[in-house]
């Protein structure tokens, strides 16, 4: 009588421990009676029927996954290799469990096309410059394929764009040629701007003769301070001018004689 007791005490006691279940605050549990759907529970203490009830544990905190590299064809017929991270979070436990068999498989999969397709409508040098667009695209049609399930996918980040090496190559020329169109650009902004103020300082100088011969002095003291045996001495233009004057004045040899 006594051992009799003593087990059914015993297994009271199995039953009562298997029935208290605890979740965390980020933690729910989808629960079967009979195999039909009967609630979500959680977070926090509750109870199951024993035998009767079992239950699913989902969490509801964001997942990071990785999408694995896929080869890739874009629109000017590159190929190359695309990686990205999917930011996702159950927001139905009910969908998650009921409506699909494995949610974090599905959404993999999904994950994965999508990134093939939607790269594949976009040029590489878009593909290079726009990522933050294709992030937002790639997040919106995920998110749209995966809401049924009770999923919310919240950010696609494209990681990794490998490139063949003749494409590589074929950049770095391109980016070379650009810095030095740049270079040219910017010299070629230079030599006018001098151009314009060298112009504006001639008419200046050229407006008022006494400019004129200050630039002289000016040019002189600069030639002094340099370390050389040669000197060169300003003639002004005008006083040039006045002697092709005056030496077109004097008599030829036939006439002085």
């Amino acid at each position: 009588m006594g051992i009799s007791l003593g087990v059914i005490v015993l297994i009271g006691i199995m039953l009562i421990s298997s029935s208290v279940r605890v979740l965390r605050e980020y933690e729910r549990a989808v629960v079967f009676r009979l195999g039909r759907y009967a609630g979500v529970k959680g977070p926090g203490l509750f109870l199951l029927i024993p035998v009767m009830d079992r239950m699913v544990r989902v969490a509801l905190r964001i997942i990071a996954m990785d999408v694995p590299p896929q080869d890739v064809i874009t629109k000017d017929n590159v190929t190359i290799k695309v990686n990205a991270v999917l930011y996702f979070r159950v927001v139905n436990p009910e969908g998650a469990i009921l409506t699909v068999e494995d949610f974090l498989y599905a959404t993999s999969q999904i994950a994965q096309t999508t990134l093939r397709s939607v790269v594949g409508e976009h040029e590489l040098d878009q593909i290079l410059s726009e990522r933050e667009t294709i992030n937002q695209t790639l997040q919106k049609i995920i998110d749209e394929r995966t809401d049924p399930w009770g999923v919310k996918v919240t950010a696609v980040e494209i990681k990794d764009v490998d490139l063949p090496p003749e494409m590589k190559r074929a950049i770095a020329r391109q980016a070379e040629a650009e810095r030095e169109r740049r270079a040219k650009v910017i010299h070629a902004e230079g030599e006018l701007q001098a151009s314009e103020k060298l112009a504006a300082a001639a008419h200046i100088i050229g407006a008022e003769p006494t400019a004129i011969q200050l630039r002289y002095l000016s040019t002189l003291a600069e030639i002094s301070t340099e370390h050389t045996n040669t000197i060169v001495f300003p003639v002004p233009l005008t006083l040039l001018e006045g002697l092709s004057a005056w030496s077109k004045k004097l008599p030829t040899s036939g006439q002085a004689s």
